[in-house]
């Protein structure tokens, strides 16, 4: 590295909170690496019928992996910015600019992800599309307007770049409805196809559908926080991007440990089912 031509942040130059958030960015970026070689090795370790939830794991993984090496670029070139400016007034100005063109590669990155994570939960009741065209396609449809309406939402800014609150609210209400009926619809398909699912294969359902009324609502919140006066938006960068590592790499996790378990499962009862045969 050209240390003479690249910035380097430090906690002297931006302060300390600004280099917690850039850490937290750069151990993303490691994190979807990981998830995402973790991914292709282990596809072939898996049940059979669980090697496409690997398959979304690895493009999950990929797709976030990218757009936390941007975010992370970006947030360093800004706080190479900011580093040269000595009045508060204007560092919060310019961070509240860059916190809305960082915003907009969130909102592109879960346009692809968060589909994918649904149809990993969906595949845990080993629902096959047919079966369910419709749930599946309201389950798809209600999260691509969530994030649609609230990438709208987020660009109700002034020629100045100040926020035009009562549009974002209104936005933010709209994208809301969308939020609100994706857990629903996992729960109707769980009332329809839990009893065809092993006891891992629901548990790891079970965490997966949670996740989207826990962990999927600090976006909504961080969405709330940016229009309150004076609030230091690395709060929500760090927020943000704890609930990513945990929605993506997480329940990755989840689906893998779940699906590794059944084949384990099969592979004991093969060789309980052959002594059986033999003696």
């Amino acid at each position: 590295m050209d240390f003479l031509n690249s910035f380097v942040p430090t906690a002297a130059q931006v302060g300390v909170l600004p280099m917690v958030t850039y850490y937290c960015m750069i151990v993303a970026f490691y994190a979807f690496v990981g998830s995402f070689l973790s991914a292709v090795m282990t596809r072939g370790s898996v049940a059979p019928e669980h090697r496409v939830s690997r398959d979304f794991t690895a493009i999950i993984a990929a797709v976030a992996g990218i757009s936390y090496f941007i975010i992370q670029d970006d947030y360093r070139h800004m706080l190479g910015v900011i580093s040269h400016l000595r009045n508060p007034a204007d560092r919060e100005v310019f961070m509240h600019a860059s916190y809305q063109a960082i915003g907009q590669y969130r909102y592109m990155d879960w346009a692809v992800t968060t589909p994918l994570l649904l149809l990993k939960a969906v595949t845990m009741l080993k629902v096959k599309p047919h079966e369910a065209k419709s749930s599946i396609f309201w389950l798809l449809l209600a999260d691509v307007f969530m994030i649609v309406t609230g990438y709208i939402g987020e660009q109700q800014l002034g020629a100045n770049g100040s926020i035009l609150v009562g549009n974002k609210l209104m936005w933010g209400a709209i994208s809301t409805v969308g939020y609100i009926f994706i857990p629903i619809i996992l729960f109707s398909l769980w009332k329809r196809f839990a009893d065809r699912a092993q006891p891992e294969e629901r548990r790891a359902f079970k965490i997966m559908g949670l996740c989207t009324v826990t962990l999927w609502g600090v976006y909504p919140v961080g969405y709330l926080l940016t229009m309150l006066p004076n609030f230091d938006l690395n709060w929500v960068h760090i927020s943000f991007t704890i609930a990513d590592i945990l929605n993506k790499v997480g329940i990755g996790v989840v689906a893998y440990l779940a699906s590794k378990s059944i084949v384990e499962k099969r592979v004991l009862d093969t060789a309980v089912q052959n002594e059986h045969t033999i003696s």
